[in-house]
């Protein structure tokens, strides 16, 4: 039986070139209170928290965290190790009601929750490698060939560039492409024709065939949200994704009932509590809760299954393997999205520049291997230029 002898927590931060983003990138939250809205660059994650589990049989399980890396180190490392060593890396279910239970005073949600989605991710690692199994084999196996994914990389552009970059990912073979849009409340009128612009550019690019998903990012409230729903409704896109902040459910319910484009949401929703409240309201078309936010791998197969029960599907939000095992042993996970590997700009696609491993894309699919155990993840060797490492 191994014993757990260690918990490693790493920072990884970017150091290296990062691309420009214009104004009207992205809306985010921020710009109810912002002179620059649609700018995301407060929303950026360039350092990721890499934790690291070692048992006395030599097993090294994975895990991570892209949101408040210092935060979330602090708090692995002052309170969530001592409740680890020397316990039975298999015993996940225990040792995250051991952790949720005994930080519940403070944690809950947010950084006490990403604290403990990064342990989770890296127990279930160890615990794949131990029993010599892929993750997804371990929550139930693989329900599906490979899994269709969405291309996730349109931002507010140039409405050519856009036209481009979508065309682009079509003639790859993508059957589905998600954009931002770049204009919110404060922009009024002609804010809702230019996202509107950004909708139709992207159609006329990909054509009839292909399913376009756009992304607000909480930066509506619900009036405008109606504004657009209803001009949005027309180009037939598949969902429109976190109209409003996380904290309004009642909102997202309203925007659903509208019944004018399928309502994403829980990107920044947190634990089984939290996706009851949801589904109790009907909140969601589409639950998108992101593994290793949520809770890890073992919040996250219960809130599948909620969400099955409630007939709601879930995609998770990001590419990843944390991700990627859950929507391969889920009936009710139908896609994936897919972050391409492009020059780090708001750091999605960081996780290529840390962990080898990470499926490619081929022909809008990708595939987990049944023969590597656990999430099939090594970590990179860092350069010095690039990262710089906090141990």
């Amino acid at each position: 039986m191994a014993r757990i002898t260690d918990v490693r927590t790493t920072i990884w931060e970017w150091i290296g070139p990062v691309a420009p983003m214009p104004p009207h990138f992205c809306t985010t939250a921020g710009d109810i209170v912002s002179d620059v809205p649609g700018s995301i660059a407060g929303f950026r994650f360039l350092g990721w928290l890499v934790v690291e589990i070692e048992c006395d049989d030599g097993t090294v399980g994975i895990g991570n965290a892209a949101l408040a890396p210092h935060a979330t180190k602090a708090t692995i490392d002052t309170y969530l190790k001592p409740l680890l060593i020397g316990a039975d890396p298999l015993d996940t279910e225990y040792l995250w009601q051991s952790m949720y239970r005994r930080t519940l005073p403070f944690g809950r949600k947010g950084i006490g929750m990403t604290a403990i989605s990064a342990v989770d991710l890296a127990l279930w690692d160890a615990k794949g490698k131990i029993l010599n199994q892929p993750v997804f084999k371990l929550l139930g196996g693989r329900t599906k060939p490979k899994i269709p994914v969405y291309a996730s990389r349109l931002y507010s552009q140039p409405l050519d560039t856009l036209y481009a970059e979508a065309k682009a990912y079509a003639d790859e073979g993508f059957k589905a492409v998600k954009l931002r849009f770049g204009w919110g409340p404060k922009d009024g009128l002609e804010g809702i024709n230019k996202n509107l612009e950004l909708v139709k550019t992207t159609r006329e690019a990909v054509g009839p065939d292909v399913d376009i998903m756009a992304d607000a990012y909480m930066g509506w409230n619900v009036e405008y949200g109606k504004r657009m729903l209803r001009q949005l409704e027309p180009h037939n896109l598949r969902w429109v994704e976190e109209p409003v902040i996380s904290d309004d459910l009642a909102g997202y319910a309203e925007l659903k009932a509208m019944n004018k484009v399928g309502i994403s949401g829980g990107e920044h929703e947190y634990t089984l509590h939290g996706f009851r409240q949801a589904m109790d309201l009907r909140a969601f078309d589409i639950a998108q809760f992101d593994v290793n936010r949520v809770g890890g791998i073992t919040a996250a197969k219960k809130i599948t299954d909620l969400c099955e029960a409630y007939d709601v599907a879930v995609i998770p939000h990001a590419g990843q393997m944390h991700n990627y095992h859950i929507t391969m042993s889920s009936f009710g996970a139908p896609i994936s999205e897919y972050f391409p590997k492009v020059p780090v700009e708001v750091g999605n696609e960081l996780f290529w520049y840390i962990f080898d491993g990470e499926p490619v894309a081929k022909d809008g699919f990708i595939d987990l291997a049944d023969d590597k155990p656990g999430f099939g993840l090594t970590l990179q060797t860092p350069d010095p230029k690039e990262f710089k490492l906090t141990r």
